[in-house]
């Protein structure tokens, strides 16, 4: 699933890519690729803006099958018992049989689905921008729940010990009973949230849109820290050993203590950090509008290698096995080795 698991700390506990990697793949669609690759069992799975989404062998580069819907996948599938989940900005979220490619059934909401669902115990939760969030059980399609803010959801929930999180264009961040659906609370911030949060230690990390990264603690429901940077921070965070690592769109990646909020390093690229960062073997990867992925030693904050494409990297990478996978705005979906 989107940030690898239902906390989406973006951890991958995997062989990483250490060297200047070369292209060992790519697979050419017909749009730009926001979407970030899910990777189980040899088969990647992402959307594009030409309306589908796809399943993709990864040792032989041929797609298996691919889904067409009636507008963009932005969102990026969860995939759970067989089944791929995922968003269309057709206003639909779609359950899709991993094996055949066939639909098994959609739901229909007011508005596009950006969202990267999470699906837990039965239930497939996620956002619209028709200002609700929704939970659908994840065999008939049918709805359980639904949560109404006071804007559109691009935001992915996290969910950790019987709580869901996400963020809203209506500026709040929402802890909801993941059960019933009912608000445990709320948090105000000055902009609209679109990162999706990421929950550790006992804390909710998450940034908006005006230049904000908050760490607030779960039990009091209050700040625990806030960091202002000098661009909107739409990347969600990835957390590991007490350090969280995100980007802004001040062209920084930046590493900050986790219970402090202490900034350890920053990281300089030449573009809006819009992707999402993801961690595996000790390098944290990210990608810029710059055009690039990069791979940075997450102790030191010192570059290990980048890779361009041709155009903007907003993906969040995907990383399996020694090889990192990466979409851009090129429309090709890449997959790296060292």
């Amino acid at each position: 699933m989107f940030r690898n698991n239902l906390q989406r700390t973006g951890v991958f506990n995997t062989k990483g890519v250490l060297q200047a990697p070369k292209s060992i793949g790519k697979f050419k669609t017909g749009g730009m690729i926001q979407s970030s690759p899910v990777i189980v069992d040899g088969v990647a799975y992402f959307g594009s803006c030409d309306d589908h989404l796809y399943a993709l062998d990864i040792n032989t580069g041929k797609d298996k099958w691919s889904f067409s819907t009636e507008k963009y996948v932005f969102s990026t599938p969860a995939i759970f018992n067989g089944v791929a989940y995922f968003g269309s900005n057709d206003r639909h979220l779609y359950a899709v049989d991993i094996l055949t490619g066939a639909e098994k059934w959609r739901f229909a909401t007011g508005g596009n689905v950006k969202s990267s669902p999470a699906v837990y115990d039965g239930l497939v939760y996620f956002g619209s921008w028709d200002e609700n969030f929704y939970a659908v059980d994840a065999v008939t399609g049918k709805e359980r729940w639904r949560f109404k803010t006071e804007d559109g959801i691009d935001s992915s929930p996290a969910i950790s010990d019987g709580l869901l999180y996400f963020g809203s264009w209506d500026n709040h961040l929402y802890a909801l009973d993941v059960q019933t659906g009912q608000e445990k609370w709320r948090f105000k911030t000055g902009g609209n949230i679109m990162s999706s949060p990421a929950v550790n230690d006992g804390m909710v990390f998450f940034g908006n849109n005006d230049c904000d990264f908050f760490a607030v603690d779960i039990k009091t429901e209050k700040e625990r820290w806030k960091i202002s940077t000098n661009g909107k921070i739409t990347s969600s965070a990835a957390v590991l050993d007490g350090a969280v690592y995100f980007g802004s769109g001040d062209g920084y990646l930046y590493a900050v203590e986790s219970i402090t909020g202490q900034v350890k390093w920053r990281f300089k690229a030449e573009g809006w950090v819009h992707s999402s960062p993801a961690i595996a073997d000790g390098v944290v990867y990210f990608g810029s509008w710059d055009k690039h992925l990069y791979a940075v030693n997450i102790q030191t904050g010192q570059e290990l290698w980048r890779f361009k494409t041709e155009d903007l990297v907003e993906s969040s990478p995907a990383v399996s096995d020694g090889v990192v996978y990466i979409g851009s705005w090129d429309g090709t979906l890449y997959a790296l080795r060292g």
